[in-house]
């Protein structure tokens, strides 16, 4: 969990600069102060890297209400000439330009996997899914609309949800930028810049399992397993007790590689509001009810897993819908929670950290490795 604040009309010594809370893991609650850098916040975004390169899905979510800095703390401040790679460790950017150059970092220490990344962007708004890459004219400014779609193992996908294969943190960024210039905005008396959608960033990462001994030393080269793993595991926040060490995908009876595919998704919540303060009216009232509902929907599902209800409501929204995956399946995720230092929205704060509270009350299975998506191509079900 994360704390900062970021509003426009108060005096801040920098952007986000109220108090950060992240929850590594159950038991340990960090806390980050205004002077705190964004590559200290990030140190506890790191060690999840190097489980997605061991197979595992990652998620990083940052939620609070609208002007805490939660695009500050994802993305660093606002620039249209984007990040400059690679990055000055004591630069203002955010997780998500650190996440891009740390995992071709570990990339490139271990080449023998034969790994491949794929990006996709989408942003719920108004409780609509769209896509941010797909190349239609028609949408250029908008998205393209698409739905939910559930495979045959469970898992949830974006029916015709585009795609591109990036070699680089540079051409990832690339990517990034191209789909924020597409996020839904509208000024408010509170952000005067404020995102009216959820983003939501998924890179996608495929290695080859090894088909000999010479192999399988070269792949547990990247870092020594017992620091991934186990020296690691205090650190990267996990909802179950002691993610247990991920299984390999089994080779095919040729002795040829078999594929492991594992997903981080960056997730920059649009942020809570209150109508009375931030004074929107017209289309933006109606951004603003949909925003309330979807992370209600949001807490919703995270007080029936704390609670290990027999339902849980993951299709109250497209929101909770699409990330059902990472909320109640085998990811491991990381709840950065950003607050306001101002008193005038205590209410907000109140509620943000109930919020931190239920995500850090849930527990699940012990997250585990899963074989590509492409072997179910054509398998899928609309929902």
């Amino acid at each position: 969990m994360k704390t900062s604040g970021q509003l426009p009309h108060e005096k801040q010594a920098r952007p986000g600069s109220g108090a950060i809370l992240a929850f590594p893991d159950e038991t340990d609650l960090r806390v980050y102060g205004p002077a705190e850098s964004q590559s200290a916040v990030f140190g506890d975004v790191r060690p999840l890297l190097t489980s997605l390169l061991d197979g595992y899905n990652v998620c990083v979510m940052a939620y609070g209400q609208t002007g805490s800095g939660k695009t500050y703390t994802m993305l660093g401040p606002h620039s249209d000439d984007g990040p400059v790679l690679p990055l000055d460790p004591q630069s203002d950017l955010g997780i998500i330009p650190r996440a891009a150059e740390e995992l071709f970092r570990l990339i490139s220490e271990n080449p023998s996997r034969s790994p491949k990344v794929e990006v996709s962007i989408v942003e719920v708004y108004n409780n609509d899914i769209f896509d941010l890459l797909a190349k239609d004219t028609v949408a250029a400014v908008s998205g393209v609309k698409r739905e939910v779609m559930t495979a045959k193992d469970g898992r949830t996908e974006v029916a015709l949800l585009a795609s591109e294969a990036v070699g680089s943190a540079s051409k990832l960024m690339e990517l990034v930028r191209g789909g924020l210039q597409l996020r839904a905005k509208h000024p408010t008396l509170v952000h005067a810049d404020s995102s009216r959608s959820h983003l939501i960033i998924t890179v996608t990462l495929t290695t080859a399992t090894c088909s000999d001994s010479t192999a399988d030393q070269a792949c547990s080269a990247t870092l020594p397993r017992e620091q991934t793993e186990a020296g690691r595991a205090g650190r990267s926040r996990r909802t179950s007790q002691g993610a247990s060490a991920p299984q390999l995908v089994p080779r095919d009876p040729a002795g040829h590689a078999e594929q492991v595919q594992a997903r981080l998704q960056l997730v920059d919540l649009a942020g809570s509001e209150c109508i009375g303060v931030s004074g929107v009216t017209g289309s933006a009232l109606r951004e603003t009810a949909c925003i309330n509902r979807s992370l209600a929907a949001l807490a919703d599902v995270l007080g029936a897993l704390s609670e290990h209800r027999s339902h849980i409501p993951y299709r109250n929204s497209r929101l909770t819908h699409l990330l059902q995956d990472c909320l109640g399946g085998d990811a491991k995720l990381l709840v950065i929670l950003c607050i306001s230092p101002s008193q005038r929205h205590l209410a907000q704060t109140l509620q943000g950290l109930g919020f931190g509270i239920r995500a850090r009350q849930v527990q699940r299975g012990p997250a585990r490795k899963r074989p590509p998506s492409s072997q179910m191509e054509g398998k899928r079900r609309p929902d």
